[in-house]
Formats: structure tokens, C-alpha cells, sequence
């Protein structure tokens, strides 16, 4: 659907002035002030939601649920915790045949997906266990509550940030010119937000670790679990990002584009988490093996299937990125290239 048009200016042949009749653009001093007065709110919002967030981030420090990360031992775990979720968003940066997204783009993607994990956690633990109580009918039926929980606030509202770090300055940039550039930007999001989440679980795991011995070993455990649900992250904001690139060039379904991309990147999410919950301690006494082994077999199978999944998404955007820039068979333009060559 093309854009809307009045009926005065479609009829219109180009002689009449239509100035706030059918058309409006900046003339007087109250339209450069009006338009001044909307950005400077706008800037003011995305100013107030990034320094709660570094606010946040900071009490987290403060108060210890972050302090250890400083500690080399603990950092280096953190570091080698996100290898394999890093890998995977540059594997997507590098599948995106369209022009490569600046350095400083994905820098800011990544710390604002850094940043507003706090929201997420927040979310997490203030509404989750009521929707879990109620969900499993006040602990009558538990796994109803798991159910609860994952799907209708762990999913959208992690997801719903991980978008948001993306929404709130990439998406803004003329740099973000291509749909798989939302998928590009989410698969960093995604980087960010596991990043500090892995962050939390290995700080949190060690701090009863009195001896260097116990942080080595109880930071090993840790760094191994969560370097297999770092990906997870990455491949879900991925989904997301790409129906958000939709949005930016389909303007008059935007809203439902959106929706439709959490719902699924949520769906996904939540199906790991529950997945993960039920399916792992089955596999692990049903075949006799160890829990981290099941966890493993778990984890490839389930994010190799919707990395799968991804890739096919991508792969038919590039091939028709491909087929309109040699239509007639011949060679195909290639992309400017930035940073990273």
C-alpha cells in the first residue's frame, strides 16, 4: 500500500500553495519551534531511558551483583563465556551482502543491549512470579507455571529490550538501509544482553568461592553453561531485528511487523527456556549421562535448528539482493565494505 495521499493535493496539478491546507513543511517561527521542541523531547525520552539503564548497571556494581567482573580471573571467564554468541553475530555480519554496517553502530547497538538487560531483569523478577502463580493456579500445577513465566514475561519482555537497544539509535541511522540490517543489529543486541547476563550468572556462581582454587572451578562450570546459552540470545534478536528492518521499509504495517517479530523471537525463547527445563533432567536420566552432556546435546540441536532457520531467512534476502543487482546474469555488485576489512 503506497502513501496516503489528500484528495486536494492528489488532484492537484502542482500550481496551488497547499501550506497547512494539505501539506505542511517549516516556514514560520512556530513551525521551526515546534519542530525543535519534538526533537528535543525525543532526545530528552532516549536520554532519561539510557541513563536509567547506566544507572541501573551501576547500582548493580555497587551493590556487588557485578563487582567481581573486575577480578582478571572472572573477566577473563566473562570474555570466553561470549566467544561462541560473538562468532555467531559476526557470522551474520559477514552473511549480509548489502553495505556493512559502521563500527560505531554496532559498538552502541552492543552496550545499549549491555544496558538495558537491567530492565529485563527487573521485569523478570517483579512480574514472575506472580504470572508464574497464577499461571500454575497458585501451585497447583507447576510446570503451568514455568509455562507462564517463560512465554508471557521472560520471552517478550527480554526480547522487547534487546529490540529496543536496536529501536532506539541503529534504527534511526541512514547507515540501517537494508531489512537484514535489523537482523544484523539484533544478532548484536543479542551479543550485548548475553554478555551481561553471563556476567551476573558467573559473578553470582563464585561468590562463595573463597579460594582461588573454588573461582577457577566454580567460574569454569559456569563460563561452559552459559557459552552454550549465549547463542540462544543471538539467534532470537535476530528474528526480531529482521521484522523490525520490515517495519522501517513497510511503514503502513510497522506496528504489526513489530509485534509479529517479538512474538516470534518470544516463542522461540520461551520454548528453549521450558524446554530446557522439562527436557534436560529427562534426557539426563533417561540415557544416564551428565547433566552438562544433555544440556550440550540440547543446545545444538535445539539453536542448530533455528539457526538453520535464520540463515534460510537471510539467504533469501541476499539471493534477491543478488538477483536485482544482475538481473540478466551478470556480475553482481559488490558491497562496500567498512571497518572490518
Amino acid at each position: 500500500m503506497g502513501e496516503r495521499r489528500d484528495p486536494v493535493e492528489a488532484r492537484d496539478d502542482g500550481t496551488m500553495d497547499l501550506y497547512e491546507i494539505s501539506q505542511w513543511e517549516v516556514r514560520s517561527r512556530l513551525d521551526r519551534f515546534s519542530v525543535w521542541l519534538y526533537g528535543t523531547a525525543v532526545a530528552a525520552v532516549r536520554l532519561f531511558v539510557v541513563g536509567l539503564a547506566v544507572l541501573i548497571l551501576v547500582g548493580q556494581f555497587a551493590l556487588g551483583g557485578l563487582g567481581l567482573v573486575t577480578d582478571p580471573v572472572v573477566g577473563a571467564f566473562v570474555v570466553l563465556s561470549a566467544v561462541p554468541a560473538g562468532l555467531l553475530a559476526a557470522y551474520l555480519w559477514y552473511a549480509d551482502v548489502t553495505t556493512s554496517e559502521p563500527l560505531e553502530l554496532l559498538v552502541a547497538t552492543f552496550l545499549l543491549g549491555v544496558l538495558f538487560a537491567s530492565f529485563a531483569g527487573i521485569l523478570n523478577t517483579e512480574l514472575g512470579p506472580y504470572v508464574a502463580g497464577i499461571g500454575s493456579g497458585f501451585g497447583a500445577v507447576p510446570i503451568f507455571g514455568a509455562f507462564a513465566l517463560f512465554f508471557l514475561v521472560v520471552g517478550p519482555v527480554e526480547e522487547a529490550v534487546k529490540l529496543l537497544a536496536v529501536r532506539l539509535h541503529a534504527y534511526r541511522s541512514p547507515s540501517f538501509d537494508a531489512v537484514i540490517d535489523g537482523a544484523v543489529y539484533g544478532a548484536v543486541a543479542g551479543l550485548g544482553f548475553a554478555t551481561i547476563e553471563n556476567a551476573l550468572y558467573i559473578t553470582r556462581s563464585i561468590e562463595g568461592a573463597a579460594q582461588m582454587v573454588g573461582v577457577v572451578t566454580a567460574g569454569s562450570d559456569i563460563a561452559a553453561v552459559r557459552a552454550l546459552a549465549g547463542p540462544g540470545h543471538v539467534i532470537y534478536s535476530a528474528f526480531a531485528g529482521y521484522y523490525l528492518g520490515l517495519a522501517k521499509f513497510n511503514r503502513d504495517h510497522a506496528g504489526p511487523l513489530v509485534v509479529k517479530g517479538i512474538i516470534v523471537a518470544a516463542a522461540v525463547h520461551g520454548t528453549y527456556n521450558v524446554s530446557a527445563t522439562v527436557l534436560v533432567p529427562g534426557i539426563t536420566e533417561l540415557f544416564a549421562v551428565g547433566e552438562f552432556v544433555a544440556f550440550l546435546g540440547f543446545v545444538v540441536l535445539y539453536d542448530g535448528l533455528f539457526g538453520y532457520l535464520l540463515l534460510r531467512k537471510l539467504a533469501k534476502y541476499n539471493a534477491a539482493y543478488r538477483q536485482v543487482n544482475h538481473p540478466n546474469g551478470g556480475e553482481a555488485i559488490q558491497p562496500d565494505r567498512t571497518e572490518f576489512e
